[in-house]
């Protein structure tokens, strides 16, 4: 499975301090939406991570 953006270009765009927390994000977002929330971006895909990771990348989850 590619994950896009992948998280070199997440990473330089400034969305995380560092790839630990960029993936721990990830992670939590991407089973908050195989949970059932409500999804955020209009990318059409299935898979939870990629989901999650277009999220973070169009600025619409924030890392905290």
């Amino acid at each position: 499975m590619i994950v896009k953006p992948t998280v070199g270009e997440l990473l330089k765009d400034g969305k995380a301090q560092n790839r630990y927390e960029l993936v721990i994000a990830t992670a939590r977002r991407a089973r908050q939406i195989a949970g059932g929330d409500e999804i955020k971006t209009n990318v059409k895909e299935e898979s939870p991570v990629t989901l999650a990771a277009n999220e973070i990348a169009e600025g619409k989850v924030t890392i905290c």
